[in-house]
């Protein structure tokens, strides 16, 4: 997969001044010359208002973003890739469009809406605003100390529950949860699932009839994509029963002085001007990604998560503290961290002296860290350009900010 690294730009441009070892795809992604270019492409050549003119050169544009939409559907298994997929401005922009769109179709105060202790906030916290505007209940699924989900009585809590919430990989622990089950038996107490796959999706194999959800929220920049532009998947029969979240133009059919008639599916959610060149962008990456082959990616991710997990073991011994599970077949390239006696914003400074780029913070997920008991961690995640010296320029720099703080 090295060779693959001489395709990002920015490893070269960077790398040709000092050190550099990004290992923070779980932020966000690098991208690909072919990515870049169909941007450029785009705007020099292309560049018009979708959906709207008759003229020629609007119809390509159009052309270039509904190619995307469907190529996306095709790439997680949509059975109606040109109906099911909503461009959103991110993950994030696609979970609060399902609170709002779909909780205010489907909850009233007696219900109950089930999460785990390890979701994003993006997976929290519109579930929160919705409960404050509504008065439901929500209820969470717990976590043990390897980092998997406890399911000692989840068909009590399915039981109760409208919707079920869950990430598919953590983007803490590495988590890889069981989502196939859970949809299985979510489904038999007749409860929606909403899956958050912004960390599975770029590195693994996807196909939503096997994973068994209902809702799925993608985003780009994650997967060699621009930022600026994500994605939510739904079965259409809940597309059709979700109301608008944003209004404006494109989203509506028709408009009186005593209200409106909303699009049809997908367009009735895509208020306003959409990303037109990172949909351009997004359709490259995701052709990038299916000619290197999704199951090349996971297999290197695991082989080189599982090298990371050794080197770090026996070099550092009991100086760090691993969070999430040891069996790397139930976990993704994302490995929080803890070096003793260190903060890990220390930790993170430390490792960009030697060009190593990791983060440090809570993620985005504050009730996880506090399960865990620390205040943050610091966090190397791999993707498709990673290899082995990455790892050892990790392993290497930690020795160094242990010296650095302890001798």
């Amino acid at each position: 997969m090295s060779r693959l690294r001489s395709d990002f730009p920015i490893f070269a441009d960077i790398r040709a001044s000092r050190p550099f070892y990004y290992l923070d795809s779980a932020a966000s992604s690098q991208h690909p010359v072919v990515v870049l270019d169909a941007m450029d492409r785009y705007y020099r050549h292309s560049h018009a208002n979708v959906h709207r003119g008759v003229y020629g050169l609007a119809e390509e544009a159009t052309g270039i973003y509904e190619t995307a939409r469907r190529h996306l559907g095709r790439f997680i298994g949509a059975s109606d890739p040109a109906h099911e997929i909503v461009f959103t401005k991110n993950a994030t922009e696609a979970l609060n469009l399902v609170a709002q769109g779909l909780g205010r179709v489907l909850l009233t105060p007696g219900s109950h809406v089930l999460l785990t202790e390890m979701e994003h906030h993006a997976n929290l916290v519109p579930w929160m605003i919705l409960q404050e505007q509504i008065g439901f209940t929500i209820e969470y699924l717990p976590f043990d100390a390897e980092g998997l989900l406890v399911l000692d009585g989840l068909d009590a809590m399915l039981e109760r529950a409208s919707i079920l919430g869950v990430t598919l990989m953590s983007n803490v622990l590495g988590t890889l949860n069981p989502v196939a089950m859970l949809s299985e038996k979510a489904h038999q107490h007749d409860v929606l699932v909403v899956a958050d796959g912004a960390q599975f999706v770029p590195h693994f194999v996807t196909d939503v009839s096997e994973l068994g959800v209902d809702c799925l929220a993608i985003t780009g920049h994650k997967m060699l994509a621009p930022t600026g532009i994500g994605a939510l998947w739904a079965r259409a029969e809940i597309l059709d029963r979700m109301q608008p979240f944003l209004g404006g133009g494109e989203m509506i059919s028709d408009v009186r002085l005593d209200g409106f008639t909303a699009n049809e599916i997908p367009h009735k959610f895509e208020a306003g001007t959409p990303p037109i060149a990172e949909a351009a962008g997004w359709d490259a990456a995701l052709g990038y990604l299916e000619e290197v082959g999704m199951g090349a990616i996971c297999a290197h991710d695991r082989s080189l998560t599982s090298y990371a997990m050794n080197q770090l073991q026996q070099r550092l011994d009991d100086r760090i503290t691993i969070f999430g599970p040891t069996d790397v077949t139930k976990r993704g390239g994302v490995i929080s961290f803890e070096l003793a006696d260190v903060h890990p914003h220390d930790v993170a400074q430390v490792l960009d002296q030697h060009g190593v780029c990791v983060r440090a913070g809570h993620h985005c997920a504050k009730p996880l860290m506090r399960q865990l008991g620390v205040g943050a961690t610091a966090r190397a995640s791999f993707y498709l350009y990673n290899d082995e010296q990455d790892v050892d320029a990790l392993v290497d720099a930690l020795l160094d900010a242990y010296r650095l703080f302890h001798d």
